[in-house]
């Protein structure tokens, strides 16, 4: 175990060059570091954040979503029958083509029937709009807080307006309490999205945010434990401009609040945009990539930290074009459209066809009606993206 910890605390891989652990270990009084240590204590302020969102949503939101009457119930139920359920529960919740025409000469019911059957029994077990509201608003309440707290933290410091001061006397830069704060803060909120990912509305992007939240983990730790806060407190504030304004447009969807919504998407595809492909590329990558050379120079942590930043830049540019896809949909069909992630069917019984995609189960498609039958008053529901960050 020695061995190991010597290994991987190595200080020719996370330190620069003629920079020690013990150079950092002993400051002189009323001066100190950020240590490996310190990202322990995210975990139980993610249990109390996660406490915290228990409480917040059954006193806070619940109650904001009866006075927007949005209901716990939502899905209709399909009739009970032992033949079908048994092969929903135990062989496939996606029937293909040929079990459609086996059960439906079993049962001496039409493939239509059958199909709408399953796709009842898919959405019985989908949350309701109250669950969402209730999740979107928690999520909202606290992205608007970080980012808030965000933007007041950095205004009072000097990194925000010359980014090379993120650099200068590298690594040996103070941890004041309002840094330290931001930064376990996040931490200790992505470590409460893991926990409670198994819990929340289970999506098909499951394991894709699955990765994120472990990758984004990964990155403000190995960050805080290098003494790069500096940097990744542009990184974290960035990141956090637009995410509340999604949570926002999920929140007017479900209160069937169609043109708000509308335009809180296309204002979130705008800031997501513009942070994204403009902000994040030409002032943090730029410092990252090029000040810190010319102020530090490289070494082979610094080259694992831009390479983790490139490619959330990719990931940037294909958020982007789906986001902006949505959003010119908002703009030119009046209403925004529902992404390949979404995690409720149609239950509309009108125009059915078997859609097969061989990337997929068979699965019902139809063309929207302007009824409520979907459960939202005929509005699409947004699907939930991975920026997060």
């Amino acid at each position: 175990m020695a061995a190991l910890t010597a290994w991987f605390w190595n200080e020719r891989f996370w330190l620069p060059h003629n920079v020690t652990w013990a150079d950092l270990a002993d400051p002189e009084p009323g001066v100190e570091y950020p240590k490996a240590g310190h990202v322990l204590s995210a975990l139980p302020l993610a249990l109390g954040i996660f406490a915290v969102r228990i409480l917040f949503e059954r006193f806070i939101a619940r109650p904001c979503a009866f006075l927007l009457r949005i209901q716990a119930s939502g899905h209709r139920v399909a009739q009970p029958n032992t033949i079908l359920e048994k092969v929903f529960t135990s062989i496939t919740k996606y029937p293909d083509g040929r079990r459609l025409e086996g059960l439906s000469k079993q049962l001496d019911w039409d493939v239509i029937k059958i199909q709408r059957w399953f796709r009842l029994r898919r959405n019985q077990d989908k949350p309701s709009l109250l669950t969402k509201f209730c999740e979107s608003m928690w999520r909202f309440t606290f992205y608007l807080y970080i980012f808030i707290y965000g933007v007041r933290f950095l205004l009072q410091t000097p990194w925000l307006w010359d980014t090379r001061q993120c650099w200068y006397n590298y690594p040996y830069q103070t941890l004041t309490p309002g840094l330290y704060y931001y930064y376990i803060t996040e931490l200790a909120f992505y470590w409460s999205l893991m926990f409670s990912q198994f819990t929340d509305i289970k999506r098909k992007d499951f394991l894709i945010m699955f990765v994120h939240h472990m990758a984004t983990i990964g990155l403000i730790s190995f960050s805080y434990v290098n003494n790069m806060l500096r940097v990744g407190t542009l990184v974290m504030c960035v990141h956090d401009a637009s995410d509340f304004l999604l949570e926002a447009a999920k929140m007017a969807n479900y209160a069937k609040y169609q043109h708000l919504c509308d335009m809180l998407f296309v204002g979130f595809a705008m800031v997501f945009v513009g942070t994204r492909l403009g902000i994040y590329p030409l002032w943090v990558l730029n410092t990252t990539l090029f000040e810190s050379w010319e102020i530090i120079g490289p070494y082979p942590s610094w080259w694992l930290f831009n390479a983790l930043l490139l490619v959330l830049q990719v990931l940037h540019v294909i958020w982007s074009y789906l986001i902006l896809r949505i959003a010119f949909k908002a703009l030119s069909r009046g209403k925004v459209s529902k992404d390949d992630r979404s995690d409720i069917e149609s239950s509309s019984d009108e125009d059915e066809q078997v859609v097969r995609d061989p990337r997929k189960p068979a699965v019902i498609h139809r063309h929207p009606t302007t009824k409520g039958e979907n459960g939202t008053n005929g509005h699409l529901t947004l699907g939930t993206w991975a920026q997060e960050h």
